[in-house]
């Protein structure tokens, strides 16, 4: 059985605050803007949401619901998941440690609901689709959602402990166990002794009936790019679908219709896609050195941001810079080793 779970009323807020800082927010807030009959009644709601007159907010399985003005009840319907959704989750070990981090994996973007997946009400006199109410409850949640993305499965009707128990018992390890395996050592691999192998001619294909050759000629081109890495370096990355559709796009000139994400690839690779797609909490000591060179800045996790300017930590320990770009996060250059040199890649050029 699903759990409820309460969180306090968000103080007052000033007057600039962002809504949605993560892209699975944005995403949340789009649902709820493509549903709205009524855009002026959002800007209403979205300044609601701010004054701290919105009592607490309660989330439950397929609801979001609080107490107004001390004498209405806003809330939001929200359908369940499908079942499946679970194995999907569980199709990726990467999957729930994401969740666990407080990131979204933008593979499980079925779990945000599109347009009429949310159904706002409210018992107060105003007819609005959504009120201003229900709107800024919207809008607060996604301030919730940027902390915690497992409060989307709550509201789709899964508890987190459930899905952790659930995701644990379809990812039990099977077959041979690794001690019994190898008990008796491995065989040595044969040694490589390779010079960088030349470059060859890309693959003509005459076309025919189902075949795309230009499609076929670039993943050719691609699949002879990757076997020369692994034969120059000895290794190439694992990558995910997501990830490689990425690569494939920003190596081949292609559009998928993620700039943003193709982008970052063209940046710094994996890590910059990474950067622009999680957030995560950086060590002490990369906190310290960003408070002192990027002084005024607003700090969320691994993201400090002034206006629409922003420097985020990645995992690699390489600092990216972005720009706000009709409200969303683009890459602005590549990493640098320290915050100050990353920043002054989002000032225009003299």
């Amino acid at each position: 059985m699903t759990a409820a779970k309460g969180f306090p009323a968000f103080a007052p807020q000033r007057a600039g605050a962002r809504f949605a800082t993560s892209w699975w927010g944005r995403a949340w807030l789009k649902a709820l803007e493509d549903t709205s009959l009524d855009h002026t009644l959002l800007a209403k709601g979205r300044a609601y949401a701010k004054t701290g007159q919105l009592g607490p907010i309660t989330v439950s399985a397929g609801r979001i619901a609080a107490v107004a003005e001390g004498e209405y009840t806003a809330a939001v319907h929200v359908a369940p998941v499908a079942p499946a959704f679970v194995e999907q989750i569980a199709a990726k070990a990467g999957h729930l440690a994401a969740l666990l981090d407080g990131d979204l994996p933008y593979d499980l973007v079925e779990l945000l609901p599109g347009v009429g997946d949310l159904e706002p009400e409210c018992d107060c006199p105003d007819w609005g689709h959504p009120c201003k109410h229900a709107a800024a409850l919207c809008y607060q949640a996604s301030w919730l959602l940027d902390r915690d993305p497992f409060l989307l499965m709550l509201m789709r009707g899964l508890d987190k402990d459930d899905l952790i128990a659930s995701l644990q018992r379809a990812t039990a390890p099977t077959g041979t166990p690794v001690a019994e395996a190898y008990a008796h050592g491995t065989p040595p691999l044969p040694s490589l002794a390779l010079t960088d192998p030349p470059f060859c001619e890309p693959l003509e294909v005459e076309p025919a009936p189902g075949i795309d050759p230009a499609a076929l000629r670039v993943l050719a081109a691609d699949a002879a790019l990757r076997a020369r890495e692994l034969l120059v370096s000895g290794a190439t990355a694992v990558l995910t679908e997501f990830h490689d559709r990425v690569r494939l796009a920003a190596t081949h000139d292609l559009d998928i219709g993620l700039p943003a994400a193709v982008q970052s690839w063209r940046y710094g690779g994996s890590d910059a896609l990474d950067t622009l797609t999680t957030s995560w909490n950086p060590p002490k000591q990369a906190v310290a050195r960003a408070g002192w060179q990027l002084p005024g800045f607003e700090v969320s996790r691994n993201h400090w941001t002034l206006g629409d300017v922003q420097v985020r930590y990645g995992r690699d320990g390489r600092w990216y810079p972005f720009v706000d770009s009709d409200g969303d996060w683009f890459p602005a250059g590549p990493p640098e080793p320290d915050p100050a040199t990353a920043l002054a890649a989002t000032q225009p050029a003299d």
